[in-house]
């Protein structure tokens, strides 16, 4: 049995390794060790803008209500890993509480000071303090953490695809966000419609253009409405059909009915 089990382990490995799927930080109930900072306003979103290197929008809003996170390269994974959960905890530090928060990851920290860095939003940051201590803690510079990865769960929420500004016949560029479980999307795929509306059953890779986008540069006017076809990174398989209609808009959102389960 054991031979087997290592036959199928190595059987996944490799289809991962073909298929180009992030292996990232796996999930166990083991806690790691990490560095923190943090950046932005002391109770705000991270950047500015509430976004970043992910593409996401209005990160001070649920689901993400400012717990956010850039990721050194183990974690942002040239954007692979956008929206991925970790639990995270402090310690060795007096204004620590030692409880676990949840953030998840919505952009890029490009000068790490450890193997795994999270530069947090200042609401993340305070939230590993006691009662009361969040700016104190937040005052600490740079602290050790601990953290592990753990599912993401977005209640009352599908996946939403935004079509992104510049957006137009023939190029289109997506926002992926609210995926459960994972998190993160390895894969996009787009399915156009004939000029009835029927889908065509031909399925067209998109690729990553940045962060948690997607984006097609066709060689004709592309027909709607599309499906589109997501891939999590442990392989899981979603299709939200004819999710954008034909007459779609670029900077807009377009809620799909489907999650990962």
């Amino acid at each position: 049995m054991a031979g087997a089990s290592a036959k199928v382990v190595a059987m996944l490995l490799s289809v991962l390794a073909t298929y180009g799927f992030a292996a990232g930080v796996v999930y166990t109930n083991d806690w790691l060790p990490a560095k923190a900072t943090w950046y932005g306003q002391p109770n705000g979103a991270g950047p500015d803008d509430n976004g970043g290197a992910c593409g996401f929008k209005n990160t001070n809003q649920y689901p993400f209500m400012s717990m956010t996170s850039c990721g050194n390269e183990p974690l942002f994974q040239d954007g692979k890993g956008c929206g991925a959960c970790y639990q995270i905890r402090c310690t060795n530090n007096p204004s620590c509480s030692g409880q676990p928060r949840t953030v998840i990851i919505t952009d890029m920290n490009y000068y790490p000071v450890a193997r795994y860095h999270f530069d947090l939003s200042g609401t993340a940051f305070g939230a590993m303090a006691r009662p009361g201590l969040n700016d104190q803690l937040r005052h600490a510079g740079i602290i050790d953490i601990q953290f592990r990865r753990v599912p993401c769960y977005h209640r009352g929420l599908y996946v939403n695809f935004h079509v992104e500004a510049g957006s137009n016949p023939v190029y289109l560029a997506v926002l992926v966000e609210f995926a459960n479980k994972d998190g993160t999307v390895v894969q996009l795929d787009v399915m156009e419609s004939r000029p009835d509306g029927k889908p065509t059953r031909s399925w067209t890779p998109m690729r990553r253009s940045w962060g948690s986008i997607w984006r097609l540069d066709a060689n004709h006017r592309l027909q709607g409405p599309f499906s589109l076809r997501m891939v999590s990174e442990s392989g899981q398989t979603v299709i939200a059909h004819q999710v954008i209609p034909a007459n779609w808009r670029a900077n807009t959102n377009y809620g799909s009915k489907v999650q990962f389960r």
